[in-house]
């Protein structure tokens, strides 16, 4: 917060008792103002809406919707209002859950002052954190809302990688992007192959726009700037941020202003896929750095798995969770005796997905502009797709609920520590 600025608490809680105590508590704290209270979630969600707090403080327990809901619905309305869960329990469970819907921190009832006021301060300073990141000219758009789509949570990042040309990436990010995209959780396809790109050729579009139009602006953008560098898809409804027309302007993007309109797309998107380059540059680091999932493929080809192998070995050195990838073998031929038990045996890693070699889909689609996932899905590598889609999404809500588990093991070490 900045000098002479106060954080802004609401109280909510259905027990007048304890509003009043935890209001007292707060105003002999020159840094806090309370700002409203509020008797049920629904309450508190109206006023969080009209005030846009800094920190909300809220029971768990109340009769007409518990904190948990009132929060991920709060979370999504005012995101940059960070919420303070109190509950008469310390049950991991409830601590979990309400990690999940996006709490910040998590007291046990009655808190003890300090305790509280330097939980009202963490969450305060995250609060300020999140609302200076938004661009200036709006406040940051709740997932979709700046294309008319609702959404629940903030989108997950996914990087299609090989460090071999030619394993099929771009054929991958266009059918995996297709297979993910519906109404409720919308997908962007980002090119980041920045000199040669292909995704709109995939998809038989052309956009006037690309990301090169939105990286010096990386730092302000906004749902409408966005909107208007975007091609949509007509076939699938699914946005695309191109690639720049020209190679030498991939040149002037750095790997942290890529990063960025990645990350703000998160706001925007259930699902931002992106085609990444095979050369580690810049951009293809940050970006890999920034992902929530990294989908690394290989083919039955030598060097293509000695690649994958490698690759791995960055992983670590750059400390990314090997949690965080999921090892694909696309183009497979049953008639090759490299099989993905065997590759699965050799990177002591799981092959998450197996797509088979079907060229006389894969061609024709490639050629029309059309994702085969658009079509009949009777086939076999569309069914693969289906099966890689739910891996994703499976893989992506375990490492939600491994990243809320550790929150909570960290809160609960916090309430220890004061016992």
């Amino acid at each position: 917060m900045t000098p002479g600025d106060k954080i802004r608490v609401i109280i909510v809680d259905d027990i007048a008792e304890t509003r009043e105590t935890i209001r007292k508590l707060l105003q002999f704290d020159y840094d806090v103002e309370v700002v409203g209270v509020a008797r049920t979630g629904r309450e508190g969600i109206d006023i969080a809406k009209e005030t846009k707090p800094d920190v909300i403080i809220m029971d768990i327990n109340m009769p007409d919707m518990d904190g948990i809901t009132a929060t991920e619905m709060i979370r999504k309305t005012v995101p940059h209002t960070q919420i303070v869960i109190l509950s008469v329990q310390g049950d991991p469970n409830y601590m979990r859950r309400a990690m999940l819907a996006g709490a910040r921190d998590f007291l046990t009832k009655p808190p003890a002052v300090d305790e509280l006021t330097s939980a009202i301060k963490r969450a305060g300073k995250m609060a300020q954190e999140e609302r200076d990141k938004a661009p200036a000219s709006m406040p940051m758009p709740s997932l979709g809302t700046a294309f008319g789509m609702p959404r629940l949570s903030q989108g997950k990042v996914i990087v299609v990688y090989s460090p071999k040309g030619g394993t099929g990436c771009t054929t991958v990010t266009v059918n995996l992007g297709a297979t993910l995209h519906n109404e409720e959780s919308p997908v962007v396809l980002v090119d980041g192959k920045l000199h040669f790109g292909d995704v709109a050729v995939f998809l038989n579009e052309r956009g006037k726009n690309s990301v090169a139009e939105l990286a010096p602006r990386a730092d302000e953008l906004d749902a409408e700037v966005v909107e208007g560098v975007l091609v949509t898809h007509a076939a699938s409804g699914m946005k695309v941020l191109c690639a720049p027309s020209r190679p030498e302007f991939a040149d002037e993007i750095t790997g942290e202003q890529f990063s960025k309109v990645v990350q703000y797309l998160k706001n925007l998107f259930s699902y931002v896929v992106v085609d990444v380059s095979s050369p580690l540059t810049d951009v293809a680091l940050a970006t890999l750095d920034g992902s929530d999932l990294i989908l690394l493929l290989t083919t039955q080809e030598i060097p293509a798995i000695r690649n994958a192998r490698l690759f791995m070995d960055i992983l670590t050195a750059m400390g990314i969770d090997h949690k965080r990838m999921l090892l694909v073998m696309n183009k497979f031929d049953r008639r090759i005796g490299i099989t993905p038990e065997k590759i699965s045996e050799s990177f002591k890693h799981e092959v998450a997905g197996v797509l088979p070699l079907d060229e006389h889909l894969v061609v024709p689609s490639v050629n029309r502009g059309v994702p085969f996932m658009l079509a009949d899905k009777s086939r076999s590598l569309p069914k693969a797709y289906l099966a890689l889609a739910e891996a994703v999404r499976q893989r992506l809500t375990e490492l939600s609920e491994q990243d809320a588990e550790a929150m909570a093991i960290s809160g609960m070490g916090r309430l220890s520590g004061k016992q």
